[in-house]
């Protein structure tokens, strides 16, 4: 038997649920609550296989996710929301969502849900499925340009001397280089940060990391771009 446990603050719409799932042969429903905070305490006091939670109830539903993501790895959870919102659905896989459910899918919809995550794979409604992926890959090609425009250790040291309005010759003497491999970490600092200028390296990298790249007042910010 799969243990379900079904949390949602409509009466009629967990009912709803139970009644479907009972008229599925394979299915219990071991135990029901009505806000954020009764996920993690049915799965405390029941071995529940199938979570199926509404994001709407009262309290943090996604934290409450992420608790029951933690501490009980092996209960799938399916986020069973109205929003066909990208974002919205995009916050509950990464809250520890296994599915997204939309409220107006059919039965067969919810079922199929359950036997994927079952398998391990991630399930969203299908007529919904294409703007979540697009989500994805747009998160997987953010994340791809931050990790290309990571600055190294000497990178960062030669940005820190640029905002202090040090010249390629004070850089090279501060940090015991030639001038030469500091002009080569230049032109690597202007490709890597797509910057056609010393201050818009500058900019850029403040950009890339504000709180690591403070400025250190006008006067250095004017002198930056003195020299090619």
């Amino acid at each position: 038997m799969i243990s379900v446990g079904i949390v949602d603050d409509h009466p009629l719409m967990m009912e709803g649920i139970a009644s479907v799932l009972r008229g599925r042969t394979g299915f219990a429903i071991s135990a029901t609550g009505s806000r954020a905070g009764d996920i993690i305490a049915i799965a405390s006091r029941h071995e529940i296989d199938v979570m199926i939670i509404d994001l709407n109830v009262p309290g943090d539903a996604f934290q409450a996710m992420a608790s029951l993501r933690r501490e009980y790895p092996d209960t799938k959870i399916i986020a069973f929301a109205a929003s066909a919102s990208a974002e919205h659905a995009m916050r509950a896989l990464d809250s520890g969502a296994d599915a997204y459910v939309l409220k107006n899918s059919q039965a067969g919809e919810l079922f199929e849900a359950i036997d994927m995550t079952r398998r391990g794979e991630m399930y969203v409604t299908p007529s919904f499925a294409t703007k979540v992926i697009g989500a994805l890959q747009s998160k997987a090609l953010q994340k791809r340009v931050a990790e290309s425009t990571k600055l190294s250790l000497r990178e960062e040291q030669i940005v820190h001397l640029l905002l202090c309005g040090k010249r390629n010759s004070e850089i090279a003497r501060t940090l015991a280089l030639s001038e030469k491999t500091v002009k080569g970490y230049m032109t690597n600092l202007m490709g890597k940060l797509r910057a056609r200028n010393r201050l818009e390296v500058v900019i850029a990298a403040q950009r890339l990391n504000p709180h690591r790249f403070a400025g250190t007042g006008a006067g250095a910010t004017a002198r930056v771009d003195t020299e090619n």
